[in-house]
């Protein structure tokens, strides 16, 4: 079977930044399972897997336009010290949901404390960046009808175990 919508993809994958350093990885002892054609992972990626199958193997250079989008500055802005619980030690690297301004949720990244107040950054950790991923397609099936309904994978490698 070949990969295409509507199909649970099991993946073993490595992925890598510029410099070579490991930002992510599944292996197939603990696979990474996804339906496609769902959104369910960067357009890059899904791109690439299409028409793959089984035992396939491929590295992939995804550009940030195909992965997390670029960084923008508009999505970085400082929120006074008062706006977080003053209970609360905040330090670069934490994250926090925050609504938007249409009520939406969102998860923030805090990049910096300083004396303005705290600089959250709502661009995904990814941003910008190229990836780089070496990819081994391990399992390809027909979603279930449940899976489709509920527009994520059940069993190994999904989110129902």
């Amino acid at each position: 079977m070949r990969i295409a919508d509507d199909c649970v993809v099991t993946l073993a994958y490595t992925l890598r930044d510029d410099a070579g350093e490991e930002l992510d990885s599944a292996t197939a002892a603990d696979p990474f399972a996804f339906v496609h054609g769902r959104h369910s992972v960067i357009p890059g990626l899904e791109k690439a897997l299409t028409g793959r199958a089984a035992g396939d193997k491929l590295g992939l250079t995804i550009a940030p336009a195909d992965a997390y989008g670029e960084h923008s500055p508009a999505r970085v802005q400082v929120v006074p010290r008062d706006r977080f619980p003053a209970d609360i030690d905040i330090e670069p690297g934490m994250q926090f949901h925050a609504s938007d301004e249409h009520g939406g949720r969102m998860s923030v990244r805090v990049a910096e404390v300083n004396e303005d107040g705290v600089v959250i950054d709502a661009n995904h950790p990814l941003a910008g960046q190229t990836l780089h991923f070496a990819v081994e397609v391990l399992d390809v099936r027909a979603a279930t009808a449940e899976e489709l309904a509920h527009g994520h994978v059940h069993g190994a490698g999904g989110h129902h175990h």
